[in-house]
């Protein structure tokens, strides 16, 4: 973050009303647009949207600063944030205690691991276990690819059966092709996703199980940013309160997976 945001944002906690109007600027927000419905390219328009595009719209008028969004890769955003490229990582990333050492999240929804495939995959006993030993898939970069495996060993290995053959893609799109052309017969997604496609495509997927795990998302600042950090949480409990946040959720269908209160680093 810039020396000019740090200051203006710091000025921004300890004044209000007129005087805060003064001090807006532009907050760079990293986002990785291939992962609907929490930010892609419409097919339609070829512009950014999602539910992350419209609650940083919702945020910025909170915090009173102008957007820019700069799109990169899963694997840039980091990197964007330690070189002070970007501010804020506002794409889909879960707050996970391996990721703190550099970052701090403001988490803003719930979300997990969901084993899901297609009817045409789906074995009659409709359990995780049954896929034991079979080709499953989620994107390699991910906290979901780690959760795999690690259901593996504990599920399939810890009783006895065939570990899953976990196959690590580019990403949630990828995951998506092979299992639909039968490379793999399960996969594991955020919820968030599986929704949007059965959303999308009615009657071609089915959930496998309850998620595999239950995390945060979280809009990530580097560490030591604390003035951004903490008009962040701010922006978002306001948000809460006037129920901004709640048409937000509306607007994109995830209301199941909303929080009721804002926490700093509260993943698990």
């Amino acid at each position: 973050m810039t020396p000019r945001l740090t200051q203006l944002l710091a000025t921004a906690l300890i004044v209000s009303g007129a005087t805060a109007a003064n001090a807006a600027t532009t907050l760079t927000v990293g986002i990785e647009a291939t992962y609907p419905p929490m930010s892609y390219r419409n097919p339609t328009t070829n512009e950014s949207t999602g539910f992350n595009i419209d609650l940083f719209k919702v945020l910025a008028k909170q915090m009173n600063v102008d957007l820019k969004f700069e799109e990169m890769s899963f694997e840039q955003l980091t990197s964007g944030l330690a070189t002070g490229r970007i501010d804020v990582i506002g794409t889909a990333i879960t707050d996970l205690p391996t990721r703190r050492s550099n970052m701090t999240f403001v988490d803003y929804l719930q979300t997990g691991a969901q084993m899901f495939t297609t009817r045409a995959n789906a074995p009659a006993a409709m359990t995780p276990d049954a896929f034991c030993g079979k080709a499953i898939g989620s994107p390699r970069t991910t906290n979901y690819f780690i959760e795999l495996n690690a259901w593996s060993d504990r599920t399939c290995v810890g009783a006895g059966k065939p570990a899953a053959q976990a196959q690590g893609a580019a990403g949630a799109a990828a995951v998506r092709l092979d299992l639909k052309q039968g490379r793999l017969n399960a996969a594991v997604l955020g919820p968030e996703y599986v929704k949007y496609l059965m959303s999308e495509e009615p009657d071609t997927y089915v959930l496998v199980g309850e998620p595999l795990s239950v995390h945060y998302f979280g809009f990530a600042v580097a560490k030591g940013q604390d003035a951004l950090r903490d008009q962040l949480v701010k922006g978002l409990q306001a948000s809460l309160a006037d129920g901004s946040y709640q048409r937000v959720l509306d607007q994109w269908h995830l209301q199941s997976q909303g929080i009721k209160q804002v926490t700093v680093d509260g993943g698990q």
